[in-house]
């Protein structure tokens, strides 16, 4: 645990309260915490003499960047506190760099906010200063914070420098946002990726520099501050700081009091609360809620206690041992293992899913404490409904067809897969040719060559007809670019839009008389005429869709699943004549034989 910056001194010389972040900011690799990767990569470099010329810090805020970057210019320039040292991995922390450097005021330790200083100029001047040899130390260190944050022409200016800068200095850049940071900078740079802290070093980290404010806190307290954080370290202590700020006399800093200062759920409130949702208990749910409001939890905290909850017990419910953690208390021990084993997995899938949405929409809603109970009463409402494999189960099972749900002999609606999928018979195909409506599915005529052959006797036997010849630009003309007005066998009248070929007509009447042997009158109309076959079956599918949409076991699969829909409805007919998927075991070993039009 990193010291106190200065010991403690009589009232007369007290220094100005230091908040605990910069109090306790690490003085050297030793004392970072949750980075032994960069802390073992960079200790090794300076130890072997392979200093590179520009280092690259990531991370988030609060996990130690900067702190780090001046732990490296301390690094480089001690002289040990005999005043003959070398670049060390362990700086003594009392020779007249490492002190000046600590105190932010070494002449050779230049420190840019690139945040505030984004220009050019500001390039310009600090590229002015690299040809000068450093006054006192042995490299000159320029640290540049938020470097993305730079303009390009001001990344422009430092490429030539960064690329070759004397061997007398050295650039550390520190930045959230590495992404934003042109590839040219990037290639220039070693990069060392500082991860947020777990939780329990955190917890561990806090209790340390509590005791060393001669202040105890509670292991439960130390652990909520911990998750509060969110892997920050500077976050944890500023909570931490607030804490001890907030406490009366010399009583510890007990979870109830964290727990209040950060408007978060009781946590045996949240057990209780998702245990009721799972139930379908909505009320005894509402109750909870409102009294977790009441001691001060906001909306936003219980979604997201709710959610991490929901994620623990699934990790519980794949790797029991979870549990099984020193960290967690053994109250939640029990409780998690009995929810973990009396809940499903799609179950706790189909909650995080939930929650999660109930999240944003918390977020963004007016009131969120309103938007949050409506989050709930979904979630306790969708415990009753059987979960996605036992409902497929059950349609799987049900009846092919109902004489109140199927129109017609071809069977009701059918769904299977894991979104819920509809195919529903038709009553009835929309008319297509003339005043007649078109028949059934059956084999339309095979194309003849001599006038003694029968004609298509409706305009989809043409089309038909003119699909068996591989005519499928001119079928594609005839669904999509005319409307019908008039047909009988050997004679079509048409009304064309407007992007349809303006030698439609004949070429139409040249290749029916190539087909059938018989000159076919074709002409044009200003009439309206039908909708196209394209339109018509549009208007078909849409209609098939409404009649399966309103099906008993299509509606209960489209309520069991929020956001599902229908994507396609086929005929039953359709579906049952379709040839069976070969058996593997009719082949022999090795790959099955292709069927010779499939290749």
């Amino acid at each position: 645990m990193p010291a106190a910056d200065s010991p403690e001194k009589s009232p007369e010389t007290r220094q100005p309260y230091q908040v605990l972040a910069r109090k306790y900011r690490p003085q050297n690799f030793a004392e970072l915490i949750g980075q032994d990767a960069v802390v073992r990569t960079l200790s090794n470099a300076i130890e072997g003499d392979r200093l590179a010329h520009a280092w690259l810090l990531t991370g988030v805020r609060g996990v130690g960047k900067t702190t780090t970057a001046r732990i490296i210019a301390r690094a480089l320039n001690c002289i040990g506190p005999d005043g003959k040292g070398g670049p060390t991995p362990n700086p003594c922390g009392v020779c007249a760099n490492c002190t000046a450097i600590a105190e932010d005021r070494h002449p050779d330790v230049l420190e840019m906010d690139a945040a505030s200083r984004t220009g050019v100029d500001d390039i310009r001047e600090l590229i002015e200063g690299v040809r000068y040899r450093p006054v006192n130390a042995r490299y000159k260190v320029y640290i540049i914070d938020e470097v993305h944050m730079l303009s390009n022409n001001a990344f422009n200016a430092l490429l030539k420098t960064l690329e070759e800068p004397p061997e007398h200095v050295k650039f550390i850049f520190a930045t959230t946002e590495s992404r934003k940071l042109p590839v040219t900078v990037l290639s220039r740079c070693q990069r060392f990726d500082l991860r947020l802290v777990p939780e329990d070093a955190l917890a561990r980290h806090f209790t340390a520099v509590a005791e060393a404010e001669g202040v105890v806190v509670e292991p439960g307290a130390a652990r909520l501050i911990a998750r509060a954080a969110d892997g920050s370290v500077r976050d944890g202590l500023s909570i931490l700081d607030q804490a001890v700020a907030g406490k009366a006399g010399d009583q510890a800093i007990g979870e109830d009091a964290v727990r209040a200062m950060l408007g978060l759920a009781d946590r045996a409130q949240v057990f209780d609360l998702f245990e009721s949702l799972m139930k379908g208990d909505i009320a005894t749910a509402l109750d909870v809620l409102e009294a977790s409001h009441e001691a001060g939890a906001d909306a936003q905290s219980v979604m997201g206690d709710l959610l991490e909850l929901t994620h623990w017990l699934t990790r519980v419910k794949i790797t029991p041992a979870v549990a099984d953690d020193p960290v967690v208390p053994e109250s939640e021990r029990v409780i998690g293992r009995r929810l973990a084993e009396g809940l499903a997995m799609p179950v706790l899938a189909r909650a995080w899913q939930m929650l999660l949405k109930g999240l944003g929409e918390v977020q963004t809603a007016p009131q969120p404490m309103k938007a949050a109970e409506m989050v709930l009463v979904r979630l306790a409402y969708a415990a009753d409904l059987p979960t996605p494999g036992d409902l497929v189960e059950k349609l799987s099972k049900a009846p092919a067809a109902t004489p109140a749900a199927a129109p017609s002999s071809a069977g009701g609606p059918s769904a299977s897969g894991a979104a819920p999928s509809a195919s529903a018979s038709s009553s009835a195909a929309a008319p297509r040719g003339g005043a007649q409506p078109a028949p059934a599915p059956a084999p339309e005529l095979a194309p003849a060559a001599d006038p003694g052959a029968a004609l298509p006797t409706s305009f989809l036997g043409v089309i038909d007809l003119l699909d068996k010849a591989r005519e499928g630009r001119l079928v594609a003309e005839l669904r999509t670019n005319i409307h019908l007005v008039r047909f009988e066998p050997g004679r079509i009248e048409f009304r064309p839009d407007e992007s349809a070929d303006s030698r439609l007509a004949a070429r139409l009447g040249a290749k029916l008389h190539e087909l059938t042997g018989v000159r076919w009158t074709v002409t044009v109309s200003s009439e309206a005429g039908e909708a196209t076959l394209k339109e018509q079956d549009s208007s078909a599918q849409a209609r098939r869709e409404a009649e399966a949409a309103a099906h008993p076991l299509v509606k209960a699969a489209l309520q069991a699943f929020p956001g599902a829909r229908i994507i396609g409805v086929r005929e039953r007919a359709a579906i049952d004549s379709e040839p069976p998927l070969p058996d593997p075991d009719d082949y022999g070993e090795g790959e099955p034989d292709m069927p010779e039009e499939d290749r």
